[in-house]
């Protein structure tokens, strides 16, 4: 990438090229996003968004959009939320919500347009949170839990409706948690594994049933972690990587198998890292990008 960052946010975009937004260079929160082509393997910058932000969820609408929300502005939780648009002539907009700004965590939510590559607000999120997760839900809704609230870690849950540019609470967590994974089986269940509960990592998952806003224990992670990824790969299975155990961070991965509820380990990454970001590309292969590990902040790739 053309900046090291960690805590960032990376979305699959239509065309199958990789959007990577914002995140912390070590001193500052930055607005700069970059595009990466699978094709090339190449990096460019794109339209950057209005509010500095780390540690936010960013999903992609049924609609193409990608709406970014809250995050961590470097001293209090952020609340408002972007959208951006990625593709001249689509649909494809990108939902940003909360996040940390240097001073708070963030409960805006913004959307971003590719047809003008300009973000815009839309409705906050009720409780300001960061190191949360967010995931479009089979019904095109976009499911937010937990996090930190700039005090201590969070178990509640939202649902924001792209319809009507709103959000509403749904079932909370078994476990308070934040920098964990949250990842849409193809069951249309959700899996949120791992976190950080202010005291301790965990390695406890759980699954949420959309259609009746409840969630339930599943087998537990080999490893307890956080600041790790989750990445729902072609055969269904869910990898898991990096992230900190509690005494340093891994470069260990491990594969969720919803089948069985169970996890079984695999290769490891060349990099321990954590705060980084892993998508799934078009041809099945997972990207992981940047983080940071006990030493540096990272600007490298690579692929599983």
């Amino acid at each position: 990438m053309a900046t090291p960052r960690f805590s960032h946010q990376v979305v699959l975009l239509k065309n199958g090229t990789v959007l990577v937004i914002g995140g912390s260079h070590g001193i500052l929160d930055s607005k700069v996003t970059e595009i990466y082509n699978p094709l090339t393997e190449t990096w460019s910058i794109t339209g950057s968004i209005n509010i500095e932000r780390d540690s936010a969820a960013a999903s992609v609408l049924a609609d193409g959009r990608v709406l970014i929300t809250g995050g961590w502005n470097g001293t209090a939780p952020i609340k408002n939320s972007e959208l951006y648009d990625p593709l001249p002539g689509t649909r494809t907009m990108i939902c940003i919500t909360g996040g940390y700004n240097e001073t708070s965590a963030i409960s805006s939510s913004e959307l971003y347009n590719p047809l003008t590559k300009i973000w815009t607000t839309t409705g906050s999120i009720n409780i300001a949170r960061c190191r949360h997760t967010a995931s479009v839900l089979t019904n095109g809704k976009v499911l937010v839990a937990g996090g930190w609230d700039g005090h201590s870690p969070l178990n509640s849950a939202e649902l924001y409706d792209p319809l009507t540019g709103t959000w509403t609470m749904t079932g909370s967590m078994r476990d308070a948690r934040s920098a964990h994974i949250l990842c849409l089986l193809t069951n249309g269940k959700v899996l949120v594994a791992g976190g950080w509960t202010g005291e301790s990592v965990l390695a406890s998952a759980e699954l949420y049933d959309p259609l009746t806003e409840t969630w339930a224990v599943t087998g537990s992670m080999n490893y307890g972690r956080n600041a790790h990824t989750g990445s729902l790969l072609t055969n269904g299975q869910v990898l898991v990587t990096g992230g900190a155990t509690g005494t340093s961070t891994s470069d260990s991965a491990e594969l969720y198998d919803p089948l069985t509820g169970t996890w079984t380990t695999t290769a490891s990454m060349n990099f321990p890292r954590w705060f980084h970001t892993a998508i799934v590309l078009a041809n099945g292969r997972v990207l992981v990008t940047g983080g940071a590990n006990d030493t540096i902040i990272l600007s490298t790739s690579e692929l599983y």
